[in-house]
């Protein structure tokens, strides 16, 4: 393998959970939980680059989309069934036979690969659009992994990155919460330390060669029981949109 960023110890993590990626109940709770939101972000920024209808059958038809972090597939099944032609990577070995295996029983077509972002990189892959979805949180190097995102879009192509912010909120809700307290997640999942704050993340986006687009946040209301989009409140998840310059 090529220099790469990846952390073998948070690898190890997602290791470990392999196997509960699709149960809704399971140790991914969370993230099926916020599925649909990351999604109605990602579908509209994407449509809205590429100036595609969301109305139609496949929408994305044409579009080379890489899921960077893949996990079991929850982001690049969808991603097909919309028309992509949909890579998935992740750096845990035991990720992929178990997106390969349900993107089958599904009926899709995914080119799943156990490989970082630096060496899709050094083999000159390239892509309209790159998803990159809480993942910068678990690198060793933040700028080092961004700029090999940066290498795989084509000029003109758009990145989607979401994080956690890092102040007190978060560290009650995301590890607090979301670890201790629901245990919706195993306990050391995250590292506060290793949290992006949005000014942060804006900042290594632009230092690799991106134009940062936009930021919005993922709010949880504990109320109702849902996640929901929002302009003004960034405190724990939120989502980027970044392009390449042509």
């Amino acid at each position: 393998m090529t220099q790469s960023t990846i952390d073998p110890a948070e690898v190890a993590k997602f290791e470990a959970m392999a196997a509960d990626w699709w149960d809704p109940t399971g140790k991914f709770k969370p993230l099926h939980m916020l599925n649909p939101t990351r999604l109605d972000y990602i579908t509209q920024q994407i449509a809205a680059e590429f100036d595609r209808d969301l109305n139609a059958a496949r929408p994305f038809e044409g579009l080379r989309l890489l899921d960077i972090g893949c996990g079991g597939g929850l982001l690049s099944e969808p991603m097909a069934r919309l028309g992509a032609e949909v890579v998935g990577a992740d750096a845990a070995e035991r990720n992929i036979p178990v997106a390969q295996i349900h993107a089958e029983q599904s009926g899709l077509e995914i080119d799943y690969r156990c490989i970082t972002a630096e060496a899709l990189a050094a083999a000159g892959e390239s892509f309209d659009v790159v998803l990159n979805m809480e993942v910068v949180e678990h690198v060793a190097d933040p700028l080092a992994y961004l700029t090999a995102c940066h290498d795989l879009l084509r000029p003109g192509g758009l990145m989607i990155c979401s994080t956690i912010n890092r102040n007190p909120k978060s560290f009650a809700m995301a590890i607090v919460g979301a670890e201790w307290v629901m245990r919706w997640l195993p306990k050391g999942t995250h590292d506060w330390a290793k949290f992006i704050t949005p000014a942060e993340l804006r900042e290594l986006i632009e230092k690799s060669g991106l134009t940062f687009e936009d930021a919005t946040g993922f709010v949880f209301n504990p109320v109702k029981w849902t996640w929901s989009l929002s302009k003004t409140d960034l405190s724990v998840n939120y989502v980027t949109a970044s392009t390449r310059p042509t």
